[in-house]
C-alpha cells in the first residue's frame, strides 16, 4: 500500500503570524493534528503539530502571544505519494515524529500520519 492510499488530501495551511491559539482552533475545527506553515519570506514550508503547541503551553508560554513561526519545524522530512507505507513509517520512526507532509511535484498534496498508516494496516475496528 502507498502513501497516496493513506494520506489526507485536506491540508490545513496557516501563516507564520497566526497565534498558537488560532492554529489550535483551526486544527481542532478540522480535526487534524498538524498544519502546513507557509511563510512567503522563508525558504520552503514547515509543519506545526499539536505536540509543538502542547510543548509551548507546557513551558508556560501564552498561546495568544506566541506565533507559529517560533514553533514551526522547518527541517521537514517530506514523503511522496508513491512511497510505501513502510517507507513512511520508517521515516517517522527514525525521525521521532508522527506526521509527514506529502509533496507532489514540489507542492503539498497531503499529510500522512501514524494514525492514517495504522488505519490501513488494521482496517477493521474490533468492538471492545
Amino acid at each position: 500500500m502507498l502513501v497516496r492510499d493513506a494520506m489526507s488530501t485536506v491540508v490545513l495551511t496557516i501563516g507564520p503570524d497566526h497565534t498558537l491559539r488560532q492554529a489550535a482552533a483551526l486544527m481542532a475545527a478540522r480535526r487534524v493534528g498538524a498544519a502546513v506553515v507557509h511563510d512567503p519570506d522563508a525558504e520552503g514550508i514547515g509543519i506545526l503539530t499539536e505536540r509543538d503547541i502542547l510543548n509551548s503551553v507546557g513551558r508556560g508560554q501564552d498561546p495568544d502571544a506566541e506565533r507559529t513561526h517560533a514553533h514551526t519545524t522547518g527541517d521537514v522530512v517530506f514523503a511522496t505519494p508513491s512511497w510505501t507505507l513502510q517507507e513512511a513509517a520508517r521515516a517517522m520512526t527514525h525521525g521521532g515524529f508522527r506526521h509527514l507532509i506529502v509533496l507532489d511535484r514540489g507542492e503539498p498534496a497531503g499529510i500522512v500520519s501514524v494514525r492514517d498508516i495504522i488505519r490501513c494496516w488494521v482496517p477493521d475496528r474490533v468492538p471492545v
